[in-house]
Protein backbone atom coordinates (compact mmCIF):
# COMPACT_ATOMS: atom_id res chain seq x y z
CA UNK A 1 0.00 0.00 0.00
CA UNK A 2 1.48 3.11 -0.92
CA UNK A 3 1.08 6.61 1.55
CA UNK A 4 1.06 9.84 0.03
CA UNK A 5 0.11 11.09 3.53
CA UNK A 6 -3.09 12.85 2.21
CA UNK A 7 -5.03 13.06 5.08
CA UNK A 8 -2.34 14.33 7.64
CA UNK A 9 -3.37 17.44 8.22
CA UNK A 10 0.27 19.46 9.35
CA UNK A 11 -1.36 22.63 11.16
CA UNK A 12 -3.14 19.71 13.45
CA UNK A 13 0.00 17.96 14.07
CA UNK A 14 1.86 20.99 14.82
CA UNK A 15 -0.56 22.21 17.05
CA UNK A 16 -0.61 18.31 18.76
CA UNK A 17 3.14 18.76 19.01
CA UNK A 18 3.18 21.69 20.61
CA UNK A 19 0.25 20.46 23.04
CA UNK A 20 2.72 17.53 23.65
CA UNK A 21 5.24 19.79 23.98
CA UNK A 22 3.57 21.52 26.90
CA UNK A 23 2.82 18.73 28.76
CA UNK A 24 6.01 17.41 28.98
CA UNK A 25 7.21 20.21 29.68
CA UNK A 26 4.74 21.35 32.82
CA UNK A 27 4.44 18.03 34.20
CA UNK A 28 8.28 17.18 34.21
CA UNK A 29 8.85 20.65 36.17
CA UNK A 30 6.46 19.47 38.69
CA UNK A 31 7.59 16.02 38.94
CA UNK A 32 11.42 16.93 39.71
CA UNK A 33 10.25 19.40 42.29
CA UNK A 34 7.65 16.94 44.06
CA UNK A 35 9.65 13.76 43.41
CA UNK A 36 13.30 15.29 44.48
CA UNK A 37 11.51 16.03 47.56
CA UNK A 38 9.55 12.92 48.08
CA UNK A 39 12.71 11.14 46.75
CA UNK A 40 15.21 13.20 49.77
CA UNK A 41 12.82 12.49 52.39
CA UNK A 42 12.37 8.44 51.27
CA UNK A 43 16.16 8.55 51.74
CA UNK A 44 16.79 10.37 55.20
CA UNK A 45 13.87 8.50 56.68
CA UNK A 46 15.17 5.32 55.69
CA UNK A 47 17.07 2.94 58.41
CA UNK A 48 20.55 4.59 59.51
CA UNK A 49 20.22 7.16 57.77
CA UNK A 50 20.47 11.04 59.01
CA UNK A 51 16.98 11.25 60.20
CA UNK A 52 15.74 7.56 60.30
CA UNK A 53 12.39 7.37 61.06
CA UNK A 54 10.97 3.98 60.01
CA UNK A 55 7.53 4.21 60.48
CA UNK A 56 7.14 7.35 58.41
CA UNK A 57 9.57 5.82 55.68
CA UNK A 58 7.08 2.86 55.60
CA UNK A 59 4.09 5.13 55.04
CA UNK A 60 5.81 6.81 52.13
CA UNK A 61 6.63 3.43 50.44
CA UNK A 62 3.10 2.55 50.77
CA UNK A 63 1.93 5.55 49.27
CA UNK A 64 4.53 5.79 46.71
CA UNK A 65 4.58 1.89 45.49
CA UNK A 66 0.48 2.15 45.45
CA UNK A 67 0.18 5.38 42.70
CA UNK A 68 3.46 3.58 41.23
CA UNK A 69 1.29 0.17 40.72
CA UNK A 70 -1.94 1.91 39.33
CA UNK A 71 -1.72 2.10 35.52
CA UNK A 72 -1.50 5.71 34.16
CA UNK A 73 -5.18 5.09 32.13
CA UNK A 74 -7.01 4.12 35.40
CA UNK A 75 -4.81 6.84 37.67
CA UNK A 76 -6.51 9.69 34.89
CA UNK A 77 -10.08 8.52 35.72
CA UNK A 78 -9.31 7.85 39.42
CA UNK A 79 -8.11 11.89 40.23
CA UNK A 80 -10.68 13.70 38.26
CA UNK A 81 -12.74 15.14 40.68
CA UNK A 82 -9.05 16.15 42.01
CA UNK A 83 -7.93 17.82 38.10
CA UNK A 84 -11.31 19.15 37.87
CA UNK A 85 -10.85 20.72 41.16
CA UNK A 86 -7.34 22.01 40.57
CA UNK A 87 -7.45 23.01 36.83
CA UNK A 88 -11.09 23.73 36.19
CA UNK A 89 -11.42 20.75 33.45
CA UNK A 90 -10.25 17.19 32.88
CA UNK A 91 -9.83 17.68 28.88
CA UNK A 92 -6.71 19.20 26.72
CA UNK A 93 -3.17 20.34 28.01
CA UNK A 94 -4.77 21.75 31.88
CA UNK A 95 -6.73 18.54 32.52
CA UNK A 96 -3.57 16.48 31.33
CA UNK A 97 -0.85 17.61 33.63
CA UNK A 98 -2.03 16.74 37.24
CA UNK A 99 -2.51 13.31 36.48
CA UNK A 100 0.64 13.04 34.68
CA UNK A 101 2.52 14.31 37.78
CA UNK A 102 0.68 12.11 40.02
CA UNK A 103 1.95 9.19 38.43
CA UNK A 104 5.55 10.11 37.58
CA UNK A 105 6.69 11.75 40.70
CA UNK A 106 6.56 8.73 42.66
CA UNK A 107 8.51 7.39 39.96
CA UNK A 108 11.08 9.71 39.99
CA UNK A 109 11.12 9.82 44.15
CA UNK A 110 12.04 5.83 43.95
CA UNK A 111 14.81 6.77 41.15
CA UNK A 112 16.37 9.82 43.57
CA UNK A 113 16.15 7.58 46.63
CA UNK A 114 18.27 4.92 44.07
CA UNK A 115 20.48 7.70 43.41
CA UNK A 116 21.28 8.93 47.43
CA UNK A 117 21.59 5.46 48.16
CA UNK A 118 25.04 5.49 45.52
CA UNK A 119 26.68 8.44 47.59
CA UNK A 120 29.63 6.87 49.78
CA UNK A 121 29.12 6.78 53.14
CA UNK A 122 32.16 7.70 53.83
CA UNK A 123 31.89 11.43 51.95
CA UNK A 124 28.63 11.85 54.19
CA UNK A 125 30.40 10.35 57.60
CA UNK A 126 32.98 13.28 56.64
CA UNK A 127 30.58 16.16 56.63
CA UNK A 128 29.43 15.12 59.80
CA UNK A 129 32.29 15.27 61.51
CA UNK A 130 33.55 18.85 59.63
CA UNK A 131 30.38 19.46 61.54
CA UNK A 132 27.59 19.92 58.68
CA UNK A 133 24.18 20.42 59.18
CA UNK A 134 21.52 18.37 57.55
CA UNK A 135 20.59 20.56 55.30
CA UNK A 136 24.21 21.41 54.32
CA UNK A 137 24.51 17.42 53.91
CA UNK A 138 21.53 17.27 51.83
CA UNK A 139 22.49 20.41 49.59
CA UNK A 140 26.39 20.02 49.22
CA UNK A 141 27.03 16.61 49.58
CA UNK A 142 24.10 13.89 48.67
CA UNK A 143 22.80 15.92 45.47
CA UNK A 144 25.72 17.20 44.19
CA UNK A 145 27.55 14.01 44.51
CA UNK A 146 24.16 11.98 43.48
CA UNK A 147 24.32 14.15 40.44
CA UNK A 148 24.33 12.45 37.32
CA UNK A 149 22.35 9.48 38.69
CA UNK A 150 19.76 12.25 39.55
CA UNK A 151 19.96 13.47 35.60
CA UNK A 152 20.07 9.97 34.44
CA UNK A 153 16.88 9.63 36.18
CA UNK A 154 15.43 12.60 35.19
CA UNK A 155 16.17 11.15 31.36
CA UNK A 156 14.15 7.97 32.37
CA UNK A 157 11.24 9.73 33.81
CA UNK A 158 10.58 12.67 30.59
CA UNK A 159 10.89 9.79 28.57
CA UNK A 160 8.01 7.45 30.28
CA UNK A 161 6.12 11.05 30.72
CA UNK A 162 6.13 10.96 26.71
CA UNK A 163 4.65 7.80 26.38
CA UNK A 164 2.26 9.10 29.34
CA UNK A 165 1.50 11.92 27.50
CA UNK A 166 0.40 9.53 24.45
CA UNK A 167 -1.78 7.55 26.58
CA UNK A 168 -3.44 10.91 27.83
CA UNK A 169 -5.25 10.74 24.42
CA UNK A 170 -7.53 7.91 25.43
CA UNK A 171 -9.82 10.86 27.62
CA UNK A 172 -9.10 13.43 25.50
CA UNK A 173 -5.90 14.51 26.76
CA UNK A 174 -4.94 16.17 23.75
CA UNK A 175 -1.39 15.94 21.85
CA UNK A 176 -0.27 13.23 19.63
CA UNK A 177 -1.36 10.46 21.29
CA UNK A 178 -4.79 12.04 20.96
CA UNK A 179 -4.17 12.41 17.08
CA UNK A 180 -3.11 8.96 16.51
CA UNK A 181 -6.44 7.93 18.58
CA UNK A 182 -8.80 10.27 16.38
CA UNK A 183 -7.42 10.05 13.25
CA UNK A 184 -4.99 6.86 12.96
CA UNK A 185 -6.90 4.16 14.87
CA UNK A 186 -10.70 5.47 15.34
CA UNK A 187 -10.33 6.74 11.10
CA UNK A 188 -8.51 3.54 10.28
CA UNK A 189 -5.80 6.80 9.35
CA UNK A 190 -2.62 4.93 8.55
CA UNK A 191 -0.31 7.88 7.74
CA UNK A 192 -0.99 10.08 10.36
CA UNK A 193 -0.74 7.26 13.08
CA UNK A 194 2.46 6.86 10.78
CA UNK A 195 3.39 10.70 11.09
CA UNK A 196 2.99 10.92 14.95
CA UNK A 197 4.68 7.69 15.60
CA UNK A 198 8.02 9.00 14.04
CA UNK A 199 7.67 12.41 15.73
CA UNK A 200 7.38 10.60 19.38
CA UNK A 201 10.13 8.36 18.49
CA UNK A 202 11.72 11.75 17.48
CA UNK A 203 11.20 13.51 20.62
CA UNK A 204 12.24 10.36 22.71
CA UNK A 205 15.49 10.06 20.80
CA UNK A 206 16.49 13.69 21.33
CA UNK A 207 15.58 13.65 25.46
CA UNK A 208 17.66 10.20 25.69
CA UNK A 209 20.73 12.26 23.91
CA UNK A 210 20.51 15.01 25.92
CA UNK A 211 19.99 13.03 28.93
CA UNK A 212 23.37 10.71 28.04
CA UNK A 213 25.27 14.08 27.49
CA UNK A 214 24.56 15.46 30.63
CA UNK A 215 25.12 12.45 32.52
CA UNK A 216 29.10 12.64 30.96
CA UNK A 217 29.10 15.88 31.35
CA UNK A 218 29.00 16.13 34.82
CA UNK A 219 30.56 12.31 35.63
CA UNK A 220 33.43 12.28 36.95
CA UNK A 221 36.03 11.53 34.93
Amino acid sequence: MRLTFENVRWSEVWQASKDTLAMLGASLVFTIVLGLLLGVVLFLTSRHQLIAQPIVYFLLSVVVNVLRSVPFVILMIMIMPVTKAITGTTLGVQGTIPPLVVAAAPFFARLVETSLREVDRGVIEAAQAMGASRWDIVRRVLLLEAKPGLLAGITITAVTLVSYTAMAGVIGGGGLGDLALRYGYQRFQTDVMIVTVILLIILVQLLQMAGDYLVRRFSRK
